[in-house]
């Protein structure tokens, strides 16, 4: 039997969607949170050290973030979301079989289309552009990746870009949404089944969002996120299927929908989770966030997460040139060739090799060929001039340092 499309539309933004204050935070202390949403997990109330915070504002020092291995956790899990993600992923497993057996190659290509679109809303939209301004956007590239953000469906962009500030300024503390130290489940997509942590609470109401406050786009796309979320990322792509590629509603709703939505969002996780547990730290080999080239190609560029974390305000997340494993840089330079996007921001070769050197963890080129200089600088000055001829072991004007180098076998005193 067809799924019913629209029904299941409701019942999904019911499970994940319920408008939010701005910070977070309304609710008065002590009493239950109410926000639905599944990217954006209900969270406890304030613990009693925060409490003073509601009266002031919260300075640098005012809540510390807890290093993970300094306390333990009470797990609250909130069972609306995770009720929500196994229908999620069992439609994804049905949409994945339906993909093979019975879905239009037309079908494939609209979902492919549309996952590209939604993933450009996040990378180069609600990442790049909104959470850390490495470029600056006109208003009808603002508009398509508002509208293709929605498509993505990870939360409304303002509610995104205060989680991901809090992420950077506070990454594997109490404070981060999803703190890596806490393991690889968790911060992939166990964060989003239990409350948040006070820290994170906190720290999200203390996080400078006026510059989205003011993008009359952004604060449009807040105020009706309820409406426009269902039809960009559920009603419309089943639709488009249904009506133009004359596919069935099941293959419709489970692979354009369901199957092209949950993908998104692993790929999305995966720069949270396994980008900051597996791969190399050229750049700083003292924070988590690695490079890893399975996330950057999943992730249409998100994944070189060790430079992104020392230099965020590269528009390309990268220092590679190449477009190969970052989608979304291309994406971008198309739109500043034709006048949509400008002022892209990144970092120059010196201040990358002056880093590399000074907190690499040696697998960068510049790491390698700082050593062969060193060694071929060595050589070259080396004063051979100098240096007093000896004629055998027992010569006088022998080096003193030589001889205690030097290996002698099968002594006899």
């Amino acid at each position: 039997m067809a799924p019913n499309v629209l029904g299941n539309t409701i019942l999904l933004a019911e499970a994940c969607i319920e408008q939010e204050d701005r910070n977070n935070n309304n609710a008065p202390v002590g009493a239950p949170y109410k926000n639905k949403s599944i990217l954006n997990v209900p969270t406890s109330a304030l613990a009693p050290a925060a409490e003073g915070l509601k009266q002031q504002d919260i300075s640098k020092d005012a809540v510390r973030p807890t290093k993970t291995n300094e306390r333990h956790y009470h797990h609250v899990y909130v069972w609306r979301n995770i009720i929500a993600f196994v229908y999620l992923h069992a439609g994804f497993l049905y949409g994945s079989y339906l993909l093979v057996t019975s879905a239009k190659w037309s079908t494939f290509l609209l979902a492919l289309a549309l996952g590209s679109c939604g993933a450009l809303g996040i990378t180069a939209g609600a990442h790049r552009l909104w959470s850390h301004r490495a470029y600056k956007a006109k208003w009808p590239l603002r508009v398509f990746l508002m509208l293709a953000q929605t498509l993505a469906f990870q939360n409304s962009v303002f509610e995104w870009v205060r989680d991901h500030r809090v992420h950077h300024k506070f990454t594997d503390t109490d404070a981060d949404p999803h703190n890596a130290t806490r393991g690889f489940f968790f911060s992939h997509i166990g964060w989003l089944m239990v409350k948040k942590h006070p820290d994170v609470k906190a720290r999200g109401r203390a996080v400078d969002m006026s510059d989205l406050e003011q993008d009359a786009i952004v604060m449009f796309q807040r105020r009706y996120y309820a409406v426009l979320m269902p039809l960009c990322c559920f009603v419309i792509p089943t639709f488009l299927a249904y009506y133009f590629l004359d596919e069935t509603f099941s293959n419709s709703w489970y692979v354009v929908a369901i199957f092209r939505y949950v993908l998104s969002l692993n790929a999305t996780w995966l720069v949270n989770s396994a980008a900051h547990i597996w791969g190399t730290k050229p750049y700083d080999r003292n924070i988590s966030p690695t490079n890893n080239t399975f996330v950057a190609i999943a992730a249409y560029g998100e994944g070189w997460h060790n430079y992104h974390h020392v230099f965020p305000w590269d528009y390309k997340t990268s220092e590679l040139g190449t477009y190969s494993t970052n989608f979304t840089t291309a994406a971008i330079d198309f739109f500043a060739r034709i006048g949509w996007a400008y002022d892209l921001k990144s970092v120059s070769d010196d201040l990358i090799r002056k880093r590399v050197l000074r907190t690499g963890d040696g697998t960068h080129q510049y790491s390698e060929s700082e050593l062969h200089a060193k060694m071929v600088d060595y050589v070259n000055t080396l004063d051979h001039e100098s240096e007093q001829a000896v004629w055998g072991w027992d010569d006088k004007d022998m080096n003193e340092q030589d001889r205690k180098a030097a290996t002698v076998r099968n002594k006899v005193e």
